[in-house]
């Protein structure tokens, strides 16, 4: 084994050493995450790693196969963060009232 395939071996490994401990962190976070907010976020995070690992495996197998699938993930991750992020403030929108009409002061036909 070459010098550079040593240091790209190294390299890879450490990146999925890295990968493994923010995915045993970030599933502390969901389990721990006080609010649905957290929870949104953490699994935003999770999408990323996964893409990130797929990257690893990729390029430790030297095959660009995964680069599809990456992105298809990615666009997914984005697409259901935004959902998530509009559930969450249009549920936590405050309630006005609506201004009431003059006329809507009688309490009745008469």
């Amino acid at each position: 084994m070459t010098a550079p395939e040593q240091v790209d071996r190294i390299l890879l490994t450490t990146a999925v050493v890295l990968i493994l401990v923010a995915g045993g962190l970030l599933l502390a976070r969901i389990w721990r995450g006080p609010s649905m907010l957290d929870r949104a976020i953490s699994l935003d995070v999770c999408a990323a790693l996964i893409i990130a690992g797929l990257g690893a495996k990729s390029a430790f197998a030297r095959d660009p196969f995964y680069f599809s699938i990456m992105l298809v993930l990615a666009f997914l991750g984005f697409t259901g963060s935004v959902g998530i992020a509009r559930f969450i403030a249009v549920r936590d929108r405050p309630r006005t009232s609506r201004p009431s009409h003059p006329d809507d002061t009688q309490e009745g036909p008469r």
